[in-house]
């Protein structure tokens, strides 16, 4: 059934009507910035609005991209979703970043545990040549480590 011309210009006002309430932000429950929704609010069908009204669907899809270009998101739920994914990315990017950290302070971590260890076996080791260093000095000077440091406990007498 052909429409008459009448016709034609009442459906092309509706859907240019249409296209102006959902750019302004006027989005119907349940619905989005969209062809679908588009097609709803002008009541006709979607597959109407692709072979018939085409142009008006391009017209809409580049006003809709522009309004994007310009900073503006007439769906709100777009421009939160838009919001939500930038969130993520930093979100995401800072979990990287921390976790490359946390990766370099745990080999840090053990680095100077290891240092830590070879330092106290080194403490050790001097403690071990110091020993034995000073008994070997005791025994060349003829007396006995005890003897060198008198214990005053040991030297009184009980009466």
């Amino acid at each position: 059934m052909a429409l008459s011309g009448q016709q034609r210009d009442q459906t092309e006002r509706r859907v240019r009507a249409a296209i102006d309430r959902l750019l302004a932000g006027q989005i119907p429950p349940g619905g989005a910035c969209d062809v679908k929704t588009l097609a709803r609010e002008a009541g006709i069908s979607r597959a109407s609005l692709y072979r018939t009204w085409g142009h008006l669907k391009d017209e809409f899809e580049k006003r809709r991209a522009a309004a994007w270009a310009a900073g503006r998101q007439p769906d709100p739920r777009e421009a939160r979703i838009a919001r939500l994914r930038d969130l993520n990315q930093r979100i995401t990017s800072k979990l990287a970043r921390t976790h490359t950290e946390l990766t370099q302070l745990k080999e840090r971590h053990q680095l100077l545990l290891s240092v830590l260890a070879a330092k106290d076996d080194e403490i050790q080791r001097l403690r071990r040549e110091l020993s034995t260093s000073a008994t070997a000095l005791d025994q060349r000077q003829g007396t006995n480590s005890e003897a060198s440091f008198p214990c005053p406990a040991a030297d009184a007498t009980p009466q």
